[in-house]
């Protein structure tokens, strides 16, 4: 679909119903400000993108356990579940007991 001139004039009689004359000139200013911002994060990003091309690829985000590097097998640690203390050495409450603090 082309915007044609008589499409224009519509949406500027459109905006002065709508917005007012008076607000006119301060609503052009702030789309102006906004487009200027966007232009100049969009070129920052451009430039960012060409200085990384050089750079070697992006490393995967895994921690992986080499047992073979330290000669010691690898003990896979649990989580922590919510309400188990940190220390199980520290809680002296009898097992099986709860709080008795709520």
């Amino acid at each position: 679909m082309n915007i044609q001139g008589w499409h224009i004039a519509i949406l500027v009689v459109l905006a002065i119903l709508l917005f007012g004359a008076p607000k006119l000139p301060g609503l052009a200013r702030s789309v102006g400000q906004s487009l200027r911002i966007f232009k100049s994060e969009v070129r920052q990003m451009q430039d960012e993108n060409k200085s990384g091309s050089t750079a070697e690829d992006p490393v995967e985000g895994r921690i992986v356990n080499n047992p073979s590097a330290t000669g010691t097998p690898a003990s896979p640690v649990p989580p922590a579940t919510p309400g188990t203390p940190a220390n199980p050495a520290t809680d002296q409450r009898p097992a099986g007991n709860p709080p008795t603090s709520l």
